[in-house]
């Protein structure tokens, strides 16, 4: 297993970015009640199997030496017992409700938590990492853990599973498992928009092109590996992101907005990666594998532009402290936490809040339907 005891000076220069505009403010916690997801239905799906950035990271950074962690308040402020678990989230994630959805388990926990008994195991695991990403660069800015790895150790969880249930029985249990990937907004927010190594070699329209080649490797590897049921996450409108409009907005303080020219990057890349995944899908469908791509886009973006018909009321600044910059340590026990986490459509300044996720979740329901039904 390779080493995550990486270091960068890019990443250092961009901490010290962040920290030129991070304002701390005093401390303040009010709670919301967490989402209730759908009553377990019952059906084959064996497990849930998730891969990619902190979208659906329920902790696996605890365990691995970097600074881009969150498993301390207000993070988890309205998860249960208001655990910080590594969640970047003030409660569950997308994929948190989805496997409460299809009945296998409540909540997604770690691969990398040394207390999971087998059993967790079994019913379904998150290898992702939050700040990694499909580019390799992007996971050593951040020191995590990268796709190939998360890829290894999902190998390396198919060989515990063939040690409990032999090996006909594990490789039935990977057909009928569901698998959520979902990384890609750091290679652009934190990698080719933030630090100028990819844009001095790549235009953006080669760059997306590239992130999706890395893409289209890892989905191949996981159909060798077995899986059969896989969904795709695009990127969300990334120009509303209340951390790029202040980075790149020239009117950061006064006139707080989605810059259009990021979130047209998104809808792009989005269009070149629904191609692809329809390619691939046509390659292999022999094979019996399925490839859902999960439009997160556009239930994102109607929030961001009709906050009140979802029942939000702050759109471009996030919960925790000033909104504007603070994320994973600069989210911290000492950061002011606004009264209402429900009235925020981002918990900090990257990362949606547990109501987001729900709202997210029930608009992609049919998607997940329709892999029910096709078990």
């Amino acid at each position: 297993m390779r080493s995550h005891h990486r270091h960068s000076s890019s990443y250092v220069s961009f901490i010290l970015f962040l920290f030129l505009f991070f304002i701390s403010f005093s401390s303040s916690t009010s709670k919301l009640e967490p989402a209730k997801s759908e009553p377990k239905r019952k059906h084959s799906v064996s497990a849930i199997l998730v891969f990619g950035d902190s979208t659906v990271d329920p902790g696996n950074n605890n365990y691995i030496d970097t600074v881009f962690k969150c498993n301390f308040p207000p993070y988890g402020l309205d998860f249960r017992n208001k655990t910080p678990t590594g969640r970047f989230c003030n409660g569950r994630l997308v994929t948190d409700f989805i496997a409460s959805y299809i009945g296998v388990k409540e909540n997604v926990p770690p691969y990398l938590d040394p207390n999971l008994g087998i059993n967790e195991l079994i019913s379904g695991v998150s290898f992702a990492s939050a700040g990694s990403g499909y580019d390799p660069l992007t996971p050593t800015i951040t020191n995590v853990i990268d796709i190939p790895t998360q890829l290894e150790y999902f190998r390396e969880y198919k060989r515990k599973l063939e040690g409990k249930m032999g090996k006909q029985e594990m490789e039935k249990h990977i057909e009928e498992a569901m698998f959520c990937v979902s990384a890609g907004t750091n290679d652009f927010v934190i990698n080719y928009f933030t630090i100028p190594i990819r844009r001095k070699t790549f235009t953006i329209e080669a760059y997306q092109q590239f992130v999706i080649s890395n893409l289209k490797q890892f989905i191949q590897g996981l159909w060798k590996e077995g899986a059969r049921k896989i969904t795709v996450a695009g990127l969300p409108p990334i120009g509303c992101l209340p951390i790029v409009i202040t980075l790149f907005s020239g009117e950061a303080l006064t006139n707080r907005r989605c810059i259009d020219r990021f979130s047209t990057v998104a809808t792009n890349y989005n269009f070149l990666l629904q191609k692809q995944l329809a390619l691939m899908q046509v390659g292999l469908a022999h094979l019996g594998s399925k490839i859902f791509y999960l439009d997160v886009y556009d239930p994102v973006y109607e929030v961001i532009r009709d906050p009140r018909k979802f029942g939000f009321e702050e759109v471009f600044s996030g919960c925790c402290g000033s909104g504007y910059l603070e994320a994973s340590f600069l989210c911290n026990p000492k950061s002011y936490v606004c009264p209402n986490t429900s009235a925020y459509v981002f918990f900090d300044s990257i990362h949606p809040s547990e109501k987001t996720y729900f709202s997210l979740f029930r608009s992609l329901r049919p998607i997940y339907d329709s892999i029910l039904g096709s078990f």
